[in-house]
């Protein structure tokens, strides 16, 4: 009988090593393009391994044969032509490639080995994305390992796994979908990879045992509600490539005490820092040319605050409840002061208010019961009906300049300060 040779590429030595070449009479190899071949070993002269890629150690391929059995102690349930069960996840064909679409209650067992590849009737399937839900509300959920197949994390893919404790998101992936780990409240860590451009809107919202997360320089912008209630949350560090940070993005952040924003951003959302009760001082850029309603609203810690020449407005409720800040300089940028922007900052003793500001909203600095002094530059008057509600002026001095002392003695609320005097 013809004795013959095979070239074999490096990338199949794992899978022959595994076999015992002694016993076995023939070993089905599969090439590119979903071929097979078949060969009987005891017919080859030698076998030669040739220089090409190898499946990475980390990845899991998983071959099933015509009868349905898989390699490796795998469990595989066909559920239809489009729909399979290994090792207690659901998988779902999509074009050439597979989702991990869920999870199976009667076999899974809490540990989750997402494969990277499926050889089943001659074809290769590769695993590219976890789908939407995937696993959620699964709270026997410990531990996942993501393989760098997968690109995709879907929408609420393991939103309320409460069990959850650790993950690796490979490089592979570029996008994390919305609330995709929301209130996984074990979850103590997160490292996301440098393939990710955006953190999308609520992804680790309320997962209450993160201690720390690694932002890196990829990312441009952090959307709404990315890290709401992460309440063990100490310290987080925005790369210089963040331009937008999103509404509510680090609201009640409860043990925060240190922010870091950079100069690319131009905007701090509505209640970004919202409820950040342990956050002592923020500087905010010149980069930055507003700040939104509610941005750090009800951040009881907070002491200083250094707003630059950049920003034009203060928006409603801003500094809301801010009752440890004791002093406040608006720069000249700013022309207006939203409603409520410093209401109930009960340590507040002085405020600085420049000259192009012409309008201050409702009850803008009130309860603000320490004032003592007011620099207003305007020559004209602000308008504003009720801006200190509530805050004893009438034992405050207000500083004015000296050819609009007058005016403010005829205005009101300014005129019930208890003096009014010129600004040297």
């Amino acid at each position: 009988m013809k004795r013959t040779s095979l070239l074999i590429s490096a990338a199949l030595l794992s899978l022959i090593a595994g076999v015992q070449t002694a016993m076995a009479q023939k070993v089905t190899l599969y090439m590119t393009g979903n071929q097979t071949f078949e060969c009987d070993i005891a017919q080859l002269d030698s076998i030669v391994f040739s220089e090409a890629p190898t499946i990475p150690a980390d990845e899991t391929v998983v071959t099933v044969d015509a009868n349905g059995n898989a390699d490796g102690g795998h469990q595989f349930t066909m559920i239809d032509d489009s729909t399979f069960i290994i090792d207690g996840i659901k998988y779902k064909v999509n074009g050439d490639n597979l989702e991990a679409s869920g999870y199976d209650d009667a076999t899974f067992t809490g540990v989750a080995n997402i494969i990277s590849k499926l050889i089943y009737n001659g074809q290769t399937f590769d695993v590219v994305s976890i789908g939407y839900r995937a696993f959620y509300n699964c709270s026997s959920l410990t531990s996942v390992t993501i393989p760098e197949s997968v690109t995709s994390i879907g929408n609420y893919a393991f939103s309320g796994c409460s069990s959850l404790t650790s993950i690796t998101i490979p490089e592979s992936v570029t996008s994390i979908g919305e609330s995709a780990f929301y209130s996984c409240s074990s979850l103590t860590s997160i490292t996301i990879p440098e393939s990710v451009t955006s953190i999308s809107d609520g992804v680790f919202s309320f997962c209450s045992s993160l201690t720390s997360v690694t932002i890196p320089n990829s990312v441009t912008s952090i959307g709404r509600y990315a890290f709401d209630g992460c309440s063990s949350l100490t310290s987080v560090t925005i790369p210089n490539s963040v331009t937008y940070i999103g509404n509510s993005a680090f609201s009640y952040c409860s043990s925060l005490t240190s922010i870091t924003i950079p100069n690319s951003v131009t905007s701090i959302g509505r209640s970004a820092f919202s409820g950040c009760s342990s956050l002592t001082s923020i500087t905010i850029p010149e980069s930055v040319t507003s700040i939104g309603e509610w941005a750090f609203y009800n951040c009881s810690g907070l002491t200083s605050i250094t707003i630059p020449e950049s920003v034009t407005s203060i928006g409603n409720q801003a500094f809301y409840g801010c009752r440890s800040l004791t002093s406040i300089t608006i720069p000249e940028s700013v022309t207006s002061i939203g409603n409520y922007a410093f209401y109930g900052c009960s340590s507040l003793t002085s405020i600085t208010i420049p000259a192009g500001v012409t309008s201050i909203g409702r009850y803008a600095f009130s309860g603000c019961r320490s004032l003592t002094d007011v620099y207003c530059y305007a020559e004209n008057v602000p308008s504003t009906s009720n801006a200190f509600e509530n805050t004893p002026i009438s034992s405050a001095t207000l500083h004015v300049p000296a050819g609009a002392v007058d005016a403010y003695k005829a205005a009101s609320p300014w005129k019930n300060f208890k003096s009014i005097v010129a600004i040297e």
